[in-house]
C-alpha cells in the first residue's frame, strides 16, 4: 500500500495515486499528499487504478480531500477504479459528489 502524489506542469492539478489497499493504513501518507496544498486552490484526481480494495475509512477520505477542494464540480476526480471500488462508490451514491471517470 502506497500514496504517491504528483503536480502538474501548470502546478493546477494534483494527481494522488492509490497503490495497493486504499484503508485506514494510508491515512497519514493520503492527507499529506493534499494538505500540503493551499486549501481550495486545486484540482485533484486519485488514481485508482493499483489500488485492490477500498473501505469505508477511504470514502471518509475522499470526503475530507473534497472539503480541502474548491467543492466545486470536477475538483475531485476518482479515475481507473476496478469494478469493486466502482461498485463501491456507485452504492454510496459518490457520483453526486466527485466526478468518476
Amino acid at each position: 500500500m502506497s500514496i504517491n502524489k504528483s503536480l502538474s506542469s501548470d502546478g493546477s492539478k494534483v494527481t494522488i495515486a492509490v497503490t495497493g489497499r486504499f484503508d485506514f493504513s494510508t491515512h497519514q501518507d493520503f492527507i499529506k499528499a493534499y494538505k500540503e496544498q493551499p486549501k481550495g486552490e486545486k484540482e485533484y484526481i486519485v488514481d485508482l487504478s493499483h489500488a485492490e480494495y477500498m473501505d469505508s475509512s477511504a470514502m471518509g477520505m475522499l470526503l475530507q480531500l473534497r472539503e480541502h477542494s474548491s467543492k466545486k464540480p470536477g475538483s475531485v476526480v476518482l479515475v481507473n477504479g476496478n469494478e469493486a471500488i466502482q461498485d463501491i462508490l456507485r452504492i454510496a451514491n459518490f457520483s453526486a459528489l466527485f466526478t468518476i471517470q
